[in-house]
């Protein structure tokens, strides 16, 4: 495919119009990710964060620009809110890192959740895999920022910054069992408000508490708006990546992505099977009658569509 050949050979306009392709068309996107699947695996992901207004797009800017001064190439994919009107993405992170998206070596994709729990989009996967295979060094995921649901970010990355503020008080402990423990690094942005030793000192306290980790997550004060720690904080992210590769936790933790995707993909597929042959027939809502009327209970009308679907 030609599309494909000129987004190796780095055209980031072929590289938009890949993407596009796989939201849109599930046919075509399985031909695209199967061509480019042998190009993929290089790219260091990095996953971002955190409760809305923790400022994410700022501090992503912020830590792009680092890596583009040392002539990395960085993919972006900002993961926004749907419009519940429009049904359209409301784009907020792309217009508040405008200037990096004229960068040769930044590309910025922003992609609405549509609906989508969990913090990302439907079809983030498979835009990473095409900035993997564009050969972009570092692909930031900024998450949504719904809270505690958003967890899927640890499906998919490699360093999982766990973004906050000063001024959560009781909030941190509401969502420590949620996001708060899928953190490798926590970053105390907005460090120069009152408060941000205070929940600095909290947040080490939980990590103190928690006897679930291989390596003691650090946590870092950061400024965005004021650009100060970031180089701190990307020290800290190369130091995680460097732990990943000498621990042998990097391939680990991707064989268990994988995993997770490639059960994903089984269960899409055994969901289009028991619906196209319980469809046909409309025995399904009759079986459901049966369960309201006792006459079943739901493990014997499973069993019943499993055996009909083994005999097929």
């Amino acid at each position: 495919m030609e599309l494909i050949q000129r987004m190796l050979a780095g055209d980031k306009r072929a590289c938009a119009r890949l993407i596009t392709t796989v939201e849109s068309n599930p046919e075509e996107a399985e031909k695209i990710l199967r061509e480019i699947h042998p190009y993929t695996g290089r790219a260091n992901i990095l996953g971002i964060t955190g409760p809305p207004g923790a400022g994410k797009s700022t501090l992503t800017d912020k830590i792009v620009k680092k890596f583009v001064d040392e002539g990395k190439k960085v993919g972006i994919i900002a993961v926004d809110p749907t419009s519940p009107y429009s049904g359209g993405s409301i784009l907020g992170d792309r217009i508040r890192m405008q200037d990096l998206a004229l960068h040769p070596n930044v590309f910025i994709r922003s992609m609405g959740t549509r609906g989508y729990l969990g913090g990302l989009s439907k079809h983030t996967k498979n835009a990473l895999k095409i900035l993997d295979a564009a050969g972009y060094d570092y692909i930031i995921i900024e998450t949504v920022g719904v809270g505690q649901s958003e967890v899927d970010i640890v499906k998919t990355a490699d360093s999982i910054l766990m973004v906050m503020v000063p001024g959560l008080g009781d909030d941190i402990q509401s969502i420590k069992a949620g996001i708060m423990e899928i953190g490798d690094i926590f970053v105390i942005n907005k460090s120069d408000l009152f408060g941000a030793d205070r929940t600095a000192t909290e947040v080490n306290m939980m990590l103190d508490l928690s006897s679930n980790m291989d390596r003691r997550p650090p946590v870092v004060k950061v400024t965005a708006s004021k650009n100060e720690g970031i180089d701190t904080l990307k020290s800290e992210i190369i130091n995680h990546l460097v732990y990943l590769n000498e621990s042998g936790k990097l391939n680990e933790r991707r064989k268990n992505n994988m995993r997770t995707e490639v059960v994903e993909l089984i269960e899409t597929e055994l969901r289009k099977i028991v619906i196209s042959s319980t469809a046909s027939e409309n025995k399904l809502e009759s079986e459901i009658s049966k369960i309201i009327t006792k006459e079943k209970n739901i493990y014997e009308v499973r069993d019943e569509f499993l055996k009909a679907i083994r005999e097929e």
